[in-house]
């Protein structure tokens, strides 16, 4: 079997490779450049060397096709996009641009080229917003309220569309929060373990975070690479909700990396309403039943195990 990773230098990108690889797939990633693209997360788990990696422009049709073309893949897995929800409030432009098109590109060289080619498209908790204090599940009603929301909903449809219309096998997984050391600094869940690691070693420095009250169902990131493998093994595509069940705060979450120091997080953090976003989801909560049903996916760890993980 041969597979297409695209956005394979990511954290899901090189979980999902590493994944592959022991699968026994010949594994082909896509970057914007692969000559001088960053693989600093292929390196870490020692995969730099077994994936076969090619420049893709995911807004660029004809880069799509080239790519495609090139390695013809059994199954293709596009998770490459800008993935930071406080960064697509700053570039709203340049978030769309890098996930709808590259969707929707996919989705026009599948159908045109007339294969078998599977499609699994990385969804996002986001796109469900505000849904009050429910667990969210496949039929509950997107309402985004940010920018990469709104990207990851319009890809959502589209994968639905094409599905419907021309009977290609695409599908998404919703994904809620998913973390690991492969994490960049610029997500609050690195920057929290790092910050507290740093300070628990005597830099005297203190943690500036936005809202503390903010609740999120946090996973560990290779535990859900499974899943979206698991999703193109149906006899037929459908969409998934995958999460732990479980909703902590985002205090909760500081709180449990500073005790692992010994330390009291209250004295160590500040709240910088800088930090505050225009609009944020106050409850985020995933209810993996189908998954769990389906797909015979459970999450192992849930938060603490979580930042044990990341700390560790």
């Amino acid at each position: 079997m041969r597979a297409l990773v695209c956005g394979v230098t990511g954290q899901d990108g090189s979980y999902l490779a590493q994944f592959l690889l022991h699968k026994g797939y010949e594994v082909w990633g896509t970057s914007r450049d692969a000559v001088s693209s960053p693989q600093a997360n292929l390196v870490n788990l020692s995969i730099e060397k077994r994936v076969k990696l090619i420049s893709m422009a995911p807004n660029d049709f004809r880069s799509v096709l080239l790519a495609v073309e090139r390695c013809d893949p059994d199954e293709i897995y596009y998770l490459a996009g800008q993935s930071s929800v406080g960064l697509s409030f700053e570039q709203p432009v340049e978030t769309l641009e890098s996930i709808v098109p590259g969707v929707l590109n996919l989705l026009e060289v599948v159908r045109l080229r007339k294969n078998s080619a599977r499609l699994y498209n990385a969804g996002s908790s986001e796109c469900f917003g505000d849904a009050g204090n429910i667990a969210a599940n496949e039929e509950t009603p997107f309402r985004p309220r940010n920018p990469y929301g709104v990207a990851k909903t319009s890809a959502h449809w589209l994968v639905a569309n094409y599905r419907e219309s021309y009977g290609l096998y695409g599908c998404t997984g919703i994904l809620f929060n998913h973390e690991s050391p492969l994490r960049p600094k610029r997500f609050v869940t690195q920057k929290i373990i790092q910050a507290a690691r740093r300070i628990a070693g005597g830099s005297g420095e203190r943690l500036a975070l936005g809202r503390l009250d903010i609740y999120r169902d946090w996973g560990w990131a290779p535990e859900y690479i499974e899943s979206m493998w698991q999703m193109l093994q149906q006899p037929e595509p459908q969409d998934f909700v995958i999460a732990t069940g479980e909703s902590h705060s985002l205090e909760e979450f500081v709180a449990e990396a500073f005790r692992i120091h010994g330390l009291d997080w209250r004295d160590c953090v500040d709240i910088s309403p800088a930090l505050f976003r225009p609009t944020d989801i106050a409850y985020s909560l995933g209810d993996p039943a189908k998954a769990n049903s389906i797909l015979g996916w459970q999450a192992q760890k849930k938060m603490r195990d979580v930042v044990k993980a990341m700390m560790a």
